[in-house]
């Protein structure tokens, strides 16, 4: 890359991490020293932006001067499905693309912290091959053919580090996992890795290497664990990118940022080799994943693409539903839609809240819906229930992790250990947690179907992103993990006002965590923050939510 640049790569960091021990610091310097020598100095973003940010970054790409005009058109203008059209079409090269994105995904990364890894020349060897190939055989390799994918730390990408949430845990892959060879077969271009958490257990993505920033306002999280994910693509810094979640790791971030994100029933979509040690949290909540994304229809082909491949045939985990998506039929007309307007423990925040009633009031308006409250149903029980289930083998075993490298308990780690055994369960404590799990399972679906509701539309969070440090309530999506049930998160024209000038009005707290969570309304300020909804369905019903958003698309202004 020549000589040595005139000044330090940087990247924007508001609020310092806790610190380890002199070695573990060390290696994590190197860890980011050898990030920063890939980069040119001409995608360094000016220095006065570094000094002086603004409180919503999305407009530093554009103002940064590192991109051409066409390059910014390319990562402005199109989604996954019209970007694979354009280069199929000749309009666009797969060179082109690859180029544009790389550079504003490096670009992103500066005022948002949300990359690991950034390898741009390969993207270009790999995007010129595939412009060889359309060239010399006049096709497509796939559907996917040029199109530029980001990927999640943890998942294995052949020739690049994966890492599970800790630094002890980084290693380096030498193929792709199940799903990255899928991708990479219909066409796809790999040029980054996004951040993820500490553990991968935070709704926040916080961990040794940085802190991701919410492009909208920095001084908020951009959501986790697949936080790196959802800023980069917030930032138009990537079209598609792929999303794991156990406890709202798709919904939560994809939320804060104003983004789709669709979490799949488990064994839906492929997961093989994800993380390669295991979990112990599978034990009893099966994680999921699925697609994060601009538009509804790059989910439709995500998912298409996935199962189109047959992956059940490898790996007889998975469920082989075929895929309808947006063209499946709604279960009834009127679609039977419930509100979930709060879950009986925690009444959201006042933007959620003003989302809520105006997607409710666009829907009353058709005859195509039928529209009605849907009841809470056991909130409390589920997030204590899931949040021990998530650590079967104790807190020592995030210890042990922690103390092989000498890397420090980030706070929202001690947060979502703290109801953990501090010792493994026994084997008969596991079958109890099962226990209590179907129990629970076989009687919320009795309510649903008391409800008499086809989908649930209700609050990602309670909040609008929180401010850092502080995402501790993950109800409103935890709970559709412990049921199992898919789930869509869609953004509204909703935002943040300023600081003061929404307040609760006279609902009374529901309990000591509402009222925690009104203190930290109180305390913050969110303005500009996006704010999604989600939208639900039964187990295995994924397609279900499909039909669903694609009715509701007019009514709630959706892409």
């Amino acid at each position: 890359m020549g000589s040595m640049p005139a000044r330090k790569f940087q990247v924007l960091q508001p609020v310092p991490l806790p610190k380890g021990t002199p070695e573990y610091e060390a290696k994590i310097t190197s860890i980011l020293d050898e990030f920063a020598a890939k980069v040119p100095e001409e995608f360094y973003i000016p220095q006065s932006i570094i000094d002086n940010p603004p409180k919503n970054v999305t407009a530093v790409p554009r103002e940064s001067g590192i991109l051409t005009e066409k390059e910014l058109d390319i990562t402005e203008k199109y989604d996954a499905v019209s970007l694979a059209d354009a280069i199929a079409n000749k309009k666009l090269t797969a060179v082109e693309v690859a180029t544009a994105f790389a550079k504003r995904a490096i670009v992103a990364h500066q005022v948002t912290c949300c990359l690991t890894e950034w390898f741009m020349d390969e993207a270009i060897e790999r995007a010129k091959a595939l412009d060889e190939h359309l060239e010399k055989t006049g096709k497509t390799v796939g559907p996917l053919h040029g199109v530029p994918i980001s990927v999640k730390e943890h998942m294995p990408l052949a020739d690049h580090y994966s890492a599970w949430g800790y630094l002890d845990t980084r290693v380096f892959s030498d193929k792709d996992c199940q799903m990255i060879s899928i991708l990479r077969n219909a066409g796809a271009v790999f040029y980054c890795k996004t951040m993820q958490p500490q553990g991968i257990m935070h709704l926040e993505s916080v961990s040794q290497f940085g802190r991701v920033l919410n492009p909208y306002n920095i001084n908020l999280s951009a959501g986790g664990s697949t936080g790196g994910e959802a800023a980069l693509i917030a930032m138009r810094g990537s079209v598609l990118g792929i999303g794991t979640d156990i406890g709202g790791s798709v919904r939560g971030p994809a939320g804060f940022c104003g983004i789709y994100g669709f979490k799949a029933t488990s064994y839906m979509l492929p997961q093989k080799d994800f993380l390669p040690g295991g979990f112990a949290a599978e034990l009893n909540i099966l994680c999921s994943t699925g697609p994060m994304c601009l538009t509804m229809r790059d989910m439709d082909l995500f998912c298409k693409v996935l199962l189109d491949a047959k992956p059940h045939l490898s790996d007889p985990r998975l469920i082989p539903i075929p895929w309808t998506g947006l063209s499946a039929p709604v279960p009834a007309t009127p679609l039977k839609i419930g509100f979930l307007m709060n879950d009986g423990a925690i009444v959201p925040q006042p933007p959620v809240i003003r989302a809520l009633e105006w997607a409710r009031a666009q829907l009353e308006k058709s005859p195509n819906f039928k529209v009605t409250t849907f009841a809470p149903y056991g909130a409390q029980t589920a997030m204590q229930n899931i949040r021990k289930a998530y650590w079967p083998d104790g807190r020592a075993a995030v210890q042990a992790h922690l103390d092989k490298t000498g890397e420090p308990m980030f706070p929202l780690t001690k947060w979502i250990t703290m109801d953990a055994q501090v010792d493994e369960l026994p084997a008969s404590g596991v079958l109890k947690q099962r226990l209590d799990r179907d129990n629970f399972r076989c009687e919320f679906a009795e309510h649903w179907t008391a409800q008499d509701v086809d989908v649930v539309i209700g609050p990602v969070y309670v909040g609008p992103a929180t401010e850092h440090d502080t995402a501790f309530y993950w109800n409103y999506t935890a709970f559709w993990n412990y049921v199992d049930y898919p789930g869509v998160v869609f953004p509204t024209p909703v935002k943040a006002e300023a600081k003061g000038v929404e307040s609760y009005g006279t609902v009374a707290p529901l309990s000591k965590e509402d009222e925690h969570v009104r203190e930290l309304w109180q305390k913050g300020d969110f303005e500009g923050a996006p704010i999604n909804l989600q939208i639900v369905s039964r187990k295995y019903h994924d397609n279900t939510v499909f039909a669903a958003l694609a009715a509701v698309k007019e009514s709630l202004q959706l892409e």
